[in-house]
């Protein structure tokens, strides 16, 4: 998949084979929140299993790099775990695991931005490959980096808030509904993110490949 076809993904497409039942809908929420109802610390590996993936995935998106990711989904699952221990069983029963969770993870991304600037400057894109498939060949694998790492450095021009919404709509297959959930945001405003963020992508897509082709134009004079 080039990363034209990654920024024209159509709307509700599951990432990774996923069913349209799984894209619109948390199926593992259900058996997580008995799971956490019946034993706190048995329930939250339940829990950690079944969206580790997608945590990390956003992380992924929301950062760029890799290093980074993997700090920003363990703070975020320390945060539920913590604060999971203070829930009783009522709002245990009402939790939307994977909103609550990507809620979490978004707002700690979005807290680290407000410091960045008083950090040294950060690693390069290329640190933030897409997370590995064991039965990927070599060959697949290599250009999925390289998609990977372009995709990467195309959001990071993205203002924050289109970013966020791009991912978890694209990125993590969130409906709309969720999305929104996860943001703080009315549906409106996340569809407009979303949209407003993809028709950027698009742009900066265009320009970087003109301006390929204008590099490569003028090395061959």
């Amino acid at each position: 998949m080039t990363v034209t076809d990654e920024v024209s993904i159509r709307p509700g497409a599951a990432a990774g084979g996923g069913t349209a039942a799984d894209a619109g809908g948390d199926a593992a929420g259900a058996r997580v929140v008995a799971a956490l109802s019946g034993d706190l610390d048995g329930g939250f590996a339940v829990m950690y299993e079944a969206y580790r993936g997608p945590v990390f995935s956003t992380a992924l998106r929301l950062c760029g790099r890799w290093a980074e990711a993997e700090d920003l989904s363990a703070e975020a699952f320390l945060r539920a775990y913590r604060a999971l221990c203070g829930y009783g069983p009522e709002r245990i029963a009402d939790l939307r695991p994977r909103a609550w969770l990507l809620t979490i993870v978004t707002n700690v991304w979005r807290n680290g931005l407000r410091s960045a600037a008083r950090k040294p400057p950060p690693g390069p894109l290329e640190d933030a490959p897409d997370p590995p498939d064991p039965a990927e060949g070599v060959e697949d694998a290599a250009a999925r980096h390289e998609t990977g790492r372009e995709l990467a450095g195309l959001l990071a021009e993205l203002p924050a808030a289109q970013r966020a919404a791009v991912v978890l709509r694209h990125v993590t297959d969130l409906p709309v509904a969720e999305v929104a959930e996860v943001m703080g945001v009315p549906e409106g405003t996340a569809k407009s993110h979303v949209s407003r963020g993809l028709a950027r992508l698009r742009r900066l897509h265009r320009d970087e490949g003109r301006l390929h082709q204008d590099q490569e134009g003028g090395g061959a004079r």
